[in-house]
């Protein structure tokens, strides 16, 4: 059964146009899109999480930069120039974490100053053009890791995962989810267990709503259940996306990502990573230089309207941890599986 819902994102038009966004923070008791034509209104999505998942980021910031640069439209191609980079420096302080972020920016940074000698209009269509075809190389890399990922899954059996690492996440089909759905369309029998993901409820909220629309059997789970539908073999394999990866292999995912492959480990159960090669930053030889984002408290104290924690009472909120490297089995991406992934390794697939 296919999803029977708009694009997680797209461009409507052409120059000036809007970005289109599912607004998930009203999920799943709604799916409402909202239109953005300002720069602070793609600034505001990402840092309110209303567009989320690192590749889905990457997405929607390119497209912000055209967003950013055509109201007004700027006189001149220096102009264009000039405003590509106030846009793209005022969207990369949206979200500290998600590399696909910068990598995507700077993309749209390279095009503005390699094209600077065209006519404005045609330079304003070439950075239309590069933000949809990293909208348009996400989806095809969601297919790829999907394809190299199925043969991972059993061929009946659970599978945890994390988050929300699917069609939400991305341009396309997800990545750890993209496995899934792979999975199940080449005919394995899979039952997926969703963490709720504290304290946003991103497993319950998203996961849970995408692999209902899909037919694929889901029980969210809460995350501290997670040893025990790990003890008692309810689950053969994980399966989680990244936000951030170093050249070691050392995986920043949605804080709880860490606890879980420390428990897959434990009790022999592979855990796996996927993600496209544009989560890896290879300027970073360890996660212990990855940056985590620390939100606000009333994500925790006040989760949903509901106060939960006594007034004055200290909160910590990082949204990220890192998962060392030898806790992975094996990082799936686009172009194949890195597995037991090391900075030798790592290097050797993204060369090729």
């Amino acid at each position: 059964m296919s999803l029977v819902l708009p694009q997680t994102l797209e461009w409507i038009g052409e120059i000036p146009g809007t970005l289109r966004l599912i607004d998930q923070t009203r999920l799943p008791g709604e799916c409402v899109v909202i239109d953005c034509v300002a720069l602070e209104q793609v600034w505001e999505a990402i840092r309110s999480l209303r567009v989320r998942g690192a590749p889905a980021i990457g997405c929607a910031a390119a497209y912000g930069v055209v967003v950013g640069i055509q109201s007004p439209l700027p006189v001149d191609a220096s102009a264009v120039v000039e405003r590509v980079q106030q846009a793209a420096d005022y969207l990369a302080t949206s979200r500290p974490t998600a590399v696909n972020l910068f990598w995507a920016l700077d993309r749209m940074r390279r095009v503005a100053v390699e094209h600077a000698r065209l006519g404005r209009d045609e330079l304003l269509q070439r950075l239309l053009d590069e933000a949809i075809l990293i909208d348009q190389e996400d989806r095809a890399m969601c297919a790829a890791i999907g394809r190299h990922g199925a043969a991972l899954m059993p061929d009946e059996g659970g599978v945890l995962t994390h988050c929300n690492a699917g069609g939400l996440a991305t341009a396309g089909d997800g990545t750890a989810l993209a496995v899934i759905f792979a999975a199940v369309a080449a005919g394995k029998r899979l039952h997926v267990y969703a963490d709720e993901t504290r304290p946003l409820l991103q497993g319950a909220r998203l996961t849970a709503w995408e692999l209902q629309q899909r037919g694929i059997p889901v029980t969210v789970i809460c995350d501290s259940m997670a040893a025990l539908a790990l003890r008692d073999r309810r689950v053969q394999a994980v399966v989680v996306g990244a936000d951030r990866i170093a050249a070691n292999g050392d995986t920043a995912n949605k804080v709880g990502t860490y606890s879980v492959a420390v428990l897959a480990k434990a009790h022999g159960i592979p855990f796996y990573v996927a993600a496209p090669s544009s989560t890896f930053d290879l300027s970073l030889a360890s996660g212990a230089g990855i940056p985590i984002e620390e939100r606000k408290s009333e994500e925790i104290t006040q989760s949903f309207g509901l106060q939960t924690v006594p007034a004055g009472v200290a909160v910590w909120n990082p949204a990220f941890d890192v998962t060392p490297a030898e806790l992975i089995a094996g990082i799936i991406t686009e172009r194949g599986l890195i597995p037991a992934p090391t900075t030798a390794s790592v290097r050797a697939k993204l060369d090729q």
